[in-house]
This record gives C-alpha cells, sequence and structure tokens, in this order.
C-alpha cells in the first residue's frame, strides 16, 4: 500500500511543518490548535505503524532507504534508511507524542500552541536522529534536538527552570563538540560521510581509543551514564511533565542508540578494550544510583534517578558481550542476547519511565506538589489512579509479566555467561527498585488519607484514563509477549554482534 512512499521523510517533516502550523495558527483558534496537533501526532503514528507493517523482518539490511545530495560540496548527503535497531525507537517516539500532546490538553495555558508545536518539532527531528545515515545529517538533527527541549524547560519549567536547563544545554552540548570532531576524522578516512561506509575502515587501535572516547563524551551524557547524570534530576524536576515524559522515555534513548550505531560497530577494538569501563560505570549505575535514589523525598527525582538505574542495563547488556565471547565463543547466543537485552530494556524503560511521570503529573495538577511526604491514602480518593500507579511501580520494580522484567532478565541471564559478579550486582536492581518504588507507592497511595488536600482529590478524568490506560497495555503487552519486537530487532543486532565480533 505505502510502496513508494518516502515514508522517513513524512514521519520527519510532517511533525515538524504540523509545529509550525500550531505556532501560526494558536493565537486566532486556541482550541484548532490543540485539535490540529493531535491530528498531526494521530496521523503521525498511524505512518509508524505502517513503516513497522511494510517493514522486511529477516534481513539486517536498511530499509526505506532515501538518498540525495545536500551540501555537494563537503559531499554531505540527504541519506534516511532505517533497520531494526531503529524501527521500534521511531515507534515509540510517536506513540509518545500522541501521550503527551493528549496529556497537555487541559494542564497547559500558559501559550499552549508553542508548547504543542515545539514537541512536534522534536518529534520529528527525533525521527530524524534514528533515521540519519549521514553522519553530518544526524548531527545536525542530533543537535537541533536541543533547542525545543530546552524551551519547553525554559519557558514552562518550574522555580529553576534557567539553572536547569543551562546545565542540560552545556553538559549535552559539549560532548557533541567532541563527537563532531571524530565524525570529522572518519569522513577524511571513509572520504565520505555514509555512517555505513565507516563500519570497514579497520582503523588503528590508538585511533580506534580516541575515537571511543569522543563518542562516549556524547553518548554518556544522553544515556546519562554515571558521572555526567547530574543534569537529569534537575532537568526532570524543572520540565513540565510533558517534557519528563519525552527527556525519559525518548531522548535518554538516544544516547543507547549512539553506542549500537558508532561506538561498536565503529570502534569494535576500541570497545573491547575499554569493556572494562563501561561495565563498571552501568554497574555503579546500577546499584550506586539505586541507592540514591532510595532516599529521595520528590518523586520526580526518585523517578529520574531511577531511570539511571535501569538504563545502566542496557550499557551493561551491550559491554558485557566480550566478556561473553571470550567465556563461551563469540558464536555463542548470549552475544546477540546481551545486545537484544540492552535494546527491549530500552523500549520497555520507555513505556515505564512516561507512565510514572505521567501518575506524577496527575497528581501535580492537583495538589502542586511532589514531595512524597505531602501525600498519603491517595488510593481512598482516587483508586483507579491508585490502580495505574502501582502497575507502572511494580513494572519500574521489574515484576514479571511487566515489561520492567524482560529486558532486565535478558540481560541478567547474558551477563551470567559474562561473568558471575556481573550478574549478581546487576540483578541488585531487583531489590533496589522494590524497595525505592515500593517505598513510594506505601507513602503515597496507601494509608489513611493524610490531610484535607488529599481528602478533596478526584480520580482521574477520561483523557487521563486514555493516556495512563493505553500505556498500561503497552506494558502489559511487551512483558507477556515480547517476541513480536525481538523479531524485529533480532537480524540486526545478530548482524552487529558479528561485525563487533570480528573486528574486536
Amino acid at each position: 500500500m505505502f510502496e513508494g512512499w518516502p515514508l522517513l521523510s513524512l514521519l520527519i517533516w510532517l511533525p515538524i511543518l504540523g509545529g509550525v502550523a500550531v505556532m501560526v495558527t494558536g493565537e486566532r483558534a486556541p482550541e484548532f490548535t490543540r485539535r490540529l496537533a493531535l491530528g498531526v501526532s494521530a496521523v503521525t503514528f498511524v505512518l509508524s505503524l505502517a513503516l513497522w507493517g511494510e517493514f522486511e523482518t529477516g534481513t539486517a539490511a536498511m530499509q526505506f532507504v532515501e538518498r540525495a545530495a545536500w551540501i555537494e560540496t563537503f559531499g554531505v548527503e540527504y541519506y534516511l534508511g532505517i533497520d531494526g535497531i531503529s524501527l521500534p525507537l521511531i515507534l515509540l517516539t510517536t506513540f509518545a507524542t500522541v501521550l503527551v500532546v493528549i496529556a497537555g490538553w487541559e494542564v497547559i495555558r500558559y501559550k499552549p500552541q508553542q508548547y504543542l508545536a515545539a514537541f512536534l518539532v522534536m518529534e520529528g527531528i527525533m525521527v530524524g536522529v534514528f533515521s540519519a545515515l549521514d553522519a553530518i545529517l544526524f548531527y545536525v538533527f542530533w543537535e537541533a534536538m536541543l533547542i525545543p527541549m530546552f524551551l519547553i524547560i525554559g519557558i514552562w519549567g518550574g522555580p529553576n527552570r534557567i539553572y536547569a536547563t543551562l546545565k542540560f544545554f552545556l553538559y549535552t552540548f559539549l560532548g557533541s563538540v567532541l563527537m563532531l570532531v571524530a565524525l570529522i576524522y572518519l569522513q577524511f578516512q571513509a572520504d565520505s560521510f555514509s555512517i555505513l561506509d565507516f563500519y570497514g575502515l579497520g582503523l588503528a587501535p590508538g585511533v580506534q581509543v580516541l575515537l571511543f572516547l569522543a563518542f562516549l563524551a556524547a553518548f554518556a551524557v544522553k544515556v546519562p551514564m554515571w558521572p555526567v547524570h547530574t543534569w537529569l534530576p534537575d532537568a526532570h524536576v524543572e520540565a513540565p511533565t510533558g517534557g519528563s515524559v519525552i527527556l525519559a522515555a525518548i531522548m535518554l534513548k538516544i544516547g543507547g542508540y549512539g553506542f549500537l550505531r558508532f561506538s561498536l560497530p565503529i570502534t569494535p577494538g576500541a570497545s573491547l578494550e575499554l569493556d572494562w569501563l563501561m561495565i563498571a560505570l552501568s554497574l555503579i549505575a546500577v546499584v550506586y544510583i539505586g541507592l540514591v535514589a532510595i532516599v529521595q523525598e520528590d518523586m520526580k527525582k526518585l523517578i529520574a534517578y531511577s531511570s539511571v538505574a535501569h538504563m545502566g542495563f542496557v550499557t551493561l547488556g551491550f559491554f558485557a558481550i566480550f566478556g561473553i565471547a571470550a567465556n563461551t565463543g563469540a558464536g555463542d547466543s548470549g552475544v546477540v542476547l546481551a545486545l537484544e537485552g540492552g535494546a527491549v530494556q530500552m523500549i520497555s524503560h520507555g513505556f515505564v519511565s512516561a507512565a510514572m511521570f505521567l501518575c506524577v503529573g496527575v497528581l501535580y495538577d492537583r495538589m502542586h506538589t511532589r514531595m512524597i511526604r505531602d501525600y498519603g491514602g491517595v488510593a481512598n480518593r482516587m483508586p483507579v489512579f491508585a490502580g495505574f500507579f502501582v502497575l507502572f511501580a511494580m513494572a519500574n520494580a521489574g515484576l514479571p509479566g511487566t515489561s520492567g522484567f524482560v529486558g532486565e532478565f535478558m540481560v541478567i541471564l547474558a551477563a551470567f555467561k559474562a561473568d558471575f559478579w556481573f550478574a549478581f550486582l546487576a540483578a541488585t536492581t531487583l531489590v533496589l527498585a522494590a524497595g525505592y518504588t515500593l517505598w513510594m507507592i506505601k507513602r503515597v497511595v496507601y494509608g489513611e488519607v493524610a490531610n484535607e488536600e488529599v481528602a478533596a482529590l478526584s480520580d482521574v478524568s477520561r483523557r487521563e484514563f486514555l493516556v495512563l490506560g493505553v500505556l498500561a497495555l503497552a506494558v502489559l503487552a511487551l512483558g507477556i509477549w515480547p517476541q513480536p519486537l525481538v523479531e524485529v530487532m533480532e537480524p540486526s543486532l545478530q548482524a552487529l554482534a558479528e561485525r563487533v565480533m570480528a573486528g574486536g
């Protein structure tokens, strides 16, 4: 049905142009603006479903390729294409954007047209990041992504939004400069800006280490890995609910995507040499940041630190592959299992973190506080909401049957083949996550009604029920039946594993 359609270009430019239209029409017709934003995001999501439906499983080749000259003098192209790694992340992006538009329907009163336009523009840019096969095109999308998020936090954020915005921008921008230097060096070696052409360069070991560290500076901040994670809690606390949702559900995944698209295939030797560093930083995120989350009194901060801990599983899965190969052989199924576990964890965390932040947003819209101590007995006044919140909390703690269990279980299972202690320390997150998540749920949801403000709470509206209900279905569907997602990812991750093992 969609054969011959430039689906990737449509997914990039439809929301961007839709965002411009929303901006232009907003002042004169605010209600129409909301409907237009919802319509654009919904059509974009439907097109991404078409992309999924037309995607050919069983191959690692790039699909839906679009290629045209852009800056001919420097050999820069408008070069797009996706594989099984990028497709699920594109679908997650379009899915989350629809939910953010619905969630902000009644809540955002100050310049709603600009708020919605910023999210639509950012949606198109993020799809561009996951689709770009030209290094400069990727970098342009990567940097452009900062602008709408900068505005979202800076305009609609909390009291310390300027501090949080500048910290977010500086952390991410400085790391990106080193990545640009690495990309330019690779162009001189390959005589091309095509990312796929970088894969077969056979770079010297010392050069690989320098390139790996340059990429690490950019991707570690985005994930974010310890110790460059400190911008994330501030950004989450000050961001509006929609900003926190996109930040946690999508933007953090771009760091993980970078490791799969750049670091591992371009610098496999350096990835092998420095895998100890990546595993150490990942385990610190899992264990230490999990302990930090336990002592948080702000719900948003607790969930933000939880995100750092859960993303530690992603990088652990990606870099445990070398230990697995050393112990069992490069062709062992555990190598691909580790990569699949990290990739599934990215998608799962997108669902769960988005749901958790939306739940906090529901409470904040009613009581204008995120402090755990201000709540208690919410289930007595909001039983439907409490059911959703507990479900998402259980997924955050890795309860079997939810999406939160699948990726973590796959990574732990694979990590046993690399080193028992890797798996043991990673598994502590199941205890730590249960500790800080259940502690929050106990204090907020259960018990007697704590005060008059809680007693005056009303349960979720139809709009809120729709958003949380869709996320609940996604969390349960991925937890019970992850096979469709794995089938899409597996050929590309298998090809990546073979390339990395051959080069490392």
